[in-house]
C-alpha cells in the first residue's frame, strides 16, 4: 500500500435506513426506550456537527491569514 492509497476516500455513501426497525410489535416501554435512545443519538450527532463546524472555522481562519 502506497502513501497515495492512504489519501483515497473510504466513504462508501450514506446508509439509507440507519437503525430502522419495525416498531409495531414493540411494547409501550420498548417504544419509550427506543425514543430515548434516538434522542441521545440526535444529541451525539449534533455535538459531532458542532465540533466539525468549529474545526472547519479554525481551519478557514488559519488559511485566510
Amino acid at each position: 500500500m502506497s502513501s497515495e492509497d492512504d489519501l483515497e476516500p473510504t466513504f462508501q455513501g450514506h446508509r439509507t435506513n440507519i437503525g430502522e426497525i419495525k416498531i409495531d410489535s414493540l411494547s409501550i416501554e420498548e417504544l419509550k426506550a427506543y425514543i430515548e435512545h434516538a434522542k441521545q443519538e440526535i444529541v451525539r450527532a449534533e455535538a459531532e456537527i458542532a465540533s466539525r463546524e468549529s474545526l472547519r472555522g479554525d481551519a478557514d481562519a488559519l488559511f485566510k491569514n
